[in-house]
């Protein structure tokens, strides 16, 4: 519901709030502008009798001065019966040039205010800054639940790059779009006449006024008394009619001013509403606010990027809805799929599943998890399928489940199983899947398999939950998920270097190029720590490889471990050098270090070693980096020695830890981790993040060593995870 009230009004209104931000953006920064142009006197450093006497030197015929919020003095005067306009220094009085009002910001004013369509135009213009306000508050509320709570709105920002500008844009400008559009509603509210808008009558003209010849300008007491940055206007009276009065408007109020006896007539304050309304007007228009407007001109500025980026994030959720065939009612089902799924992604996976199901002769039902029912009759297995959104909360379309669950379970003893998908860089990860898991077991229902959890999307991962799955339905269940992949490039290997072989470990490291055949095509843009997916012959499920080198480096660096029976591994170790294989890559900016000065803890195992040295190669602002790595041998498979030995010569590497499990001193590099305790814990104090990359089995080993390491600090890797300093690429 939440996503919807964020996303329609985003698809209804997007051209409309683009040209109010684009509309708004000059003229919020308009002030700031002006004012940069324009003298400031200081409070009381001069009056409005000082700046009309001193105007008097320099200007004849003046009708009126007029003072705009930004501090610009605009006088208007005539001069041989032509009426003139000059902008005057507030200090001297002198002529700084004529003034012409600008007619590119009129118009932009207008088309702002009312789209060139008069009192329809505004409530169009009053309609997109709702539209504005509804984004803004629902963009915040999704940001809060995908970083796990208002508390951590301030926390780097995990996701797709797309993802990532979207909420980071989102987040510096939430606060400004809401001033704005809450404003513009205000003042549309008041053009409508829903609202007062402070409009009052002018205070009546004394009578009568003091007889005797008019002082000068400058020994008006009333004029004397004003300080000039209180001045709105000063409007002079008719020349030789004794009778008239100076018309004066301040911040304060409006009133009249004696030109015989300088007093001060008739002065009306402004009333509440008025001040509330021209209060309302400087907070949306920026004037006499300059450095607001400045930065109310910048939040406009980014709502097109905003929104090109959710248009395409949406776009992206639309094509990734994958349509369920043969999808039997729910009261026929044998088996009941249902699936939370937050950007439908999870859908393609349920649909492979189910088809699978189905070719296996069973009656399934796949429908998403906020339309469970209390009763399935004919259900004998109840399967979930769900990703987390945030940390740990429900996706989009799970967001029902629990409360549903709760007054309506299913019948009990119905056997279900609960495959989660989610992030390892998240502190729950597959957290919500927790939930679901222990909820429906409270509910009565019996597990069919222990809740699993697929990082990433994994296809080798469902797979092998697939195998699970038809063991304990009596079925074979091979479940081949295609995602669609990107384009490919050619990539010629260029080198092979063999480790390994003597601790029956064989390893390559694989570096390839693009093809030197006059084609053009270079290598694709890539960091290391991203992936690159190929399509080994045969198959049509890419196996990906952390990469150990970026596109700077000229070359695509691989570590891959020969495993039996591996089809992709064992297709890899066999190629020579000038064959050509096709690989696309798969942006992993999650595991990346944050460049600054903070130390960088990198730790791995076997071939996990591949982007932590690609890290290192990176390194040339030489951040302090600290590499602990376990292997089996030093003789046989110590991956990038020489290289790794030339970094900490050159200083990109500032301590290299290595621990090998079949040397007469065998370790592995938990225990390194655990004997450095002392000074893994100064760099935490000092900021460090964490890097990890290796199996999922040495994942676990690190995670029980690191928080025996830092519970002195009253900290944990769940802590450092929350706090975006604990990143994990495991396999």
């Amino acid at each position: 519901m939440l996503r919807s009230l964020h996303s329609i009004p985003g698809l209804i209104a997007a051209l409309l709030v683009m040209l109010l931000a684009i509309s708004g953006a000059p003229l919020a920064l308009n002030p700031a502008l002006e004012r940069l142009h324009t003298p400031q006197p200081a409070v009381a450093q001069v009056s409005v009798g000082q700046l009309a006497g001193r105007i008097a030197g320099h200007l004849s015929g003046i009708e009126q001065i007029r003072r705009t919020p930004s501090g610009s003095v605009i006088v208007y005067h005539s001069q041989d019966g032509q009426a003139l306009a000059s902008t005057v220094d507030p200090l001297t009085g002198s002529v700084l040039a004529p003034y012409t009002p600008s007619a590119f910001a009129r118009w932009v004013k207008e088309l702002h205010r009312s789209l060139f369509l008069d009192t329809t135009g505004h409530a169009v213009s009053a309609l997109g800054a709702l539209a504005m306000l509804l984004l803004a508050c629902s963009g915040a509320v999704l940001l809060a639940r995908r970083v796990g709570g208002w508390g951590n709105l301030l926390r780097p920002l995990r996701g797709s790059f797309s993802q990532r500008w979207h909420a980071e844009l989102g987040r510096l400008t939430t606060l400004g779009l809401l001033l704005s559009a809450l404003s513009g509603l205000y003042l549309s509210a008041g053009t409508f006449g829903l609202i007062a808008d402070g409009s009052q009558a002018e205070p009546a003209v004394p009578t009568p006024v003091s007889a005797g010849p008019a002082l000068p300008v400058a020994s008006l007491p009333a004029l004397q008394a004003l300080d000039l940055n209180d001045l709105r206007e000063l409007v002079y009276p008719s020349p030789g009619n004794p009778q008239d009065l100076y018309s004066l408007r301040t911040t304060a109020g409006e009133g009249y001013v004696d030109q015989a006896s300088g007093a001060l007539l008739s002065f009306q304050p402004y009333a509440g509403a008025h001040q509330a309304y021209e209060l309302i007007y400087r907070l949306h228009t920026g004037e006499g606010l300059w450095w607001l407007g400045l930065l109310l001109g910048t939040c406009a500025l980014g709502v097109p990027l905003m929104s090109v980026t959710g248009l395409w994030l949406w776009w992206r959720r639309r094509q990734g809805a994958t349509p369920i065939h043969d999808n039997s009612t729910a009261a026929n089902a044998d088996c009941v799929i249902l699936v939370g799924s937050e950007n439908n992604s999870t859908w393609g996976f349920a649909h492979t599943l189910h088809q699978a199901l189905v070719m296996a002769g069973i009656k399934v039902h796949s429908a998403p998890m906020n339309q469970l029912q209390s009763d399935y009759p004919k259900a004998r297995h109840l399967l979930i399928l769900t990703a987390t959104h945030g940390d740990g909360d429900a996706p989009a379309s799970a967001t029902a489940f629990l409360a549903r669950l709760g007054q309506n379970p299913p019948g009990p003893g119905l056997p279900f199983a609960v495959l989660g998908f989610g992030d390892r860089q998240f502190p729950r990860f597959c957290g919500f899947a927790e939930q679901v898991q222990n909820a429906l077991a409270a509910s009565g229902a019996r597990p069919l398999l222990p809740l699993d959890c697929i990082h990433r999307q994994c296809a080798q991962e469902f797979q092998r939950w697939g195998q699970a799955l038809g063991a304990a339905l009596g079925l074979e269940l091979d479940l081949q998920h295609h995602s669609q992949t990107p384009p490919s490039h050619d990539l010629e290997l260029v080198e092979s270097v063999a480790y390994g072989a003597q601790v029956q470990a064989p390893t390559r490291i694989l570096r390839f190029k693009a093809p030197a055949d006059g084609s053009g095509q270079g290598l694709p843009e890539f960091q290391a720590g991203d992936l690159v997916g190929i399509l080994p012959p045969g198959t049509a499920q890419p196996r990906f490889y952390s990469l150990a080198s970026s596109s700077a480096d000229g070359v695509l660096d691989i570590c891959v471990r020969k495993h039996p029976g591996g089809l992709c591994s064992g297709f890899l170790h066999d190629l020579q050098a000038g064959a050509r294989i096709q690989g696309f890559i798969q942006p992993n900016p999650q595991f990346r270090p944050v460049q600054g000065s903070q130390p960088v803890i990198l730790i791995g195992a076997g071939t996990g070693i591949g982007p932590l040295a690609g890290f290192i190669r990176g390194n040339r602002a030489r951040q302090p980096m600290h590499l602990y790595w376990g292997g089996r041998h030093p003789a046989s498979d110590f991956l990038y020695e020489p290289e790794l030995k030339g970094y900490l010569a050159d200083r990109r590497l500032t301590a290299l830890h290595a621990a090998f499990s079949r040397v007469p001193a065998r370790g592995y590099v938990q225990d390194r981790l655990l004997a450095d305790a002392l000074a893994l814990r100064r760099l935490v104090e000092k900021g460090a993040q964490v890097l990890v990359c290796g199996s999922r089995d040495m994942a676990k080993g690190v995670i029980q060593a690191l928080d025996e390491v830092l519970a002195p600090l009253n900290l944990s890797v769940l802590t450092l995870k929350a706090q975006g300093r604990y990143r994990e690429d495991i396999y």
